[in-house]
């Protein structure tokens, strides 16, 4: 969605207004806990929780989302009756699970494929057949929030969404958060994340009802070759070390990962960093350097942490055998220019790298309910760069130099396609 006059003015003021992020962290993790429980379910997905074992005994919180229906097609009946009321996400679990997915699922495991499409279908109580659909791989997803915010519940909507418009199954991570646990806890809990895709999750109580009936299933483990590793912002961060610590480490390798304008440098004062976009896009865009400073301040364990790979992967020496990597940033995005750079030295050692540049796009806009349009293009770009769907122009309707009226919703970095 283009950035219009109204939108651009409230942006400057939140920017102008709201405290530092080192000093607001903690009001915006009650913020967003309030937001998630005000989020509409979306019924055409199952949710469950699970858990991965660390070594230190924590259990890494896991939620995972299985489409039930294929993108586009209609609800079932008895889903599209359950959730007509448009009831917050706990009352609409509540008032749906229990009753349907006895009905439209099938007490076995569902199996991974590379197919698309349904796989057979079971009777609901009036006979009718209600498809069951397989999905085509995995996402491992990290959320963004700057290591210190963010999290499953704020990001259960999005990812929802995702499992149904890529027909994948999302396992979300709920890494351990910054300060209270500092580098490198959260590229720790992310990483378990990563090979316990490879072994079982834990199941856990299934997400809702309590008490409400068996809605559990197992949860089974993917084939490695379909795993995708996704995140955001700062879960873009995590997504990029996981796949450098998984080549260091050799226990498992990720064949594919998605960084969605993913922190991948180290130095966000406008004096020093070498990234221009860091001085034109670092005050009035939401997302302010100085909240990246202070989200760096926050995540380091010691200075010394500035140029370890694993915290900073644009600091890398070696940037060979990685996956294959789509790079998404935005134009409004003070990262935009530390992202494409990242891409550019990927692309030198590996040839499976393309970099898009979301035009009219601001940090953040994959949780911004005004920001449908740049959603949507995010979306034909990554299932084109998943399952090789056609990727045309589209117009944009952006007034900037780089999206003028009629010009393109986004710019093929890399000149790849």
């Amino acid at each position: 969605m283009p950035i219009n006059e109204a939108l651009f003015a409230a942006m400057k003021a939140a920017s102008y207004i709201k405290p530092n992020a080192g000093k607001s962290y903690k009001l915006q993790r009650v913020a967003e806990e309030l937001i998630a429980k005000q989020a509409p379910a979306n019924p055409k997905c199952r949710v469950e929780d699970a858990f991965a074992p660390m070594a230190d005994g924590y259990a890494v919180p896991l939620r995972v989302f299985t489409p039930l229906v294929a993108y586009g097609a209609p609800l079932p009946e008895a889903l599209e009756e359950s959730s007509a009321s448009g009831t917050p996400v706990a009352s609409a679990i509540s008032a749906i699970l229990p009753a349907v997915l006895p009905k439209v699922l099938p007490k076995i495991p569902i199996k991974e494929s590379t197919s698309s499409g349904n796989t057979g279908s079971i009777p609901d109580d009036s006979g009718t057949e209600i498809p069951v659909i397989t999905p085509h791989g995995t996402i491992l997803f990290f959320h963004g929030g700057g290591w210190a915010t963010g999290g499953i519940n704020l990001y259960t909507q999005a990812c929802a969404h995702m499992a149904v418009r890529l027909q994948r199954r999302v396992i979300s991570v709920e890494y351990r958060l910054a300060p209270e646990y500092r580098f490198p806890t959260a590229v720790e809990d992310c990483y378990e994340g990563g090979s316990v895709d490879v072994d079982h999750p834990q199941s856990a109580a299934p997400t809702a009802p309590a008490g409400g009936g068996d809605i559990s299933a197992t949860i089974p483990a993917p084939d490695p070759d379909s795993i995708v590793l996704f995140g955001d912002s700062a879960g873009g961060n995590l997504a990029a070390a996981v796949s450098l610590m998984a080549r260091d480490r050799g226990e498992f390798m990720p064949r594919t990962q998605m960084l969605l304008y993913p922190v991948v440098g180290n130095d966000y004062n406008p004096e020093t960093s070498p990234f221009e976009s860091v001085r034109t896009n670092g005050t009035d865009y939401i997302l302010t350097a100085q909240d990246m400073a202070d989200y760096i301040d926050m995540y380091r364990s010691s200075v010394a942490d500035l140029t370890n790979p694993y915290f900073a992967p644009l600091t890398a020496h070696d940037l060979s055998n990685q996956p294959r990597t789509l790079v998404l940033s935005a134009e409004y995005c003070p990262l935009r220019d530390e992202d494409e750079a990242y891409a550019r030295r990927l692309q030198l050692v590996n040839d499976n790298v393309s970099c898009y540049r979301i035009h009219d796009g601001i940090h953040g806009y994959l949780l911004n309910t005004s920001a449908v349009g740049l959603v949507a293009t995010t979306y034909r770009i990554i299932e084109h760069f998943l399952d090789d769907t056609p990727l045309e122009p589209a117009p944009g309707t952006g007034t900037t130099a780089n999206a003028p009226e009629g010009g393109d919703a986004w710019q093929d970095v890399l000149g790849t396609d």
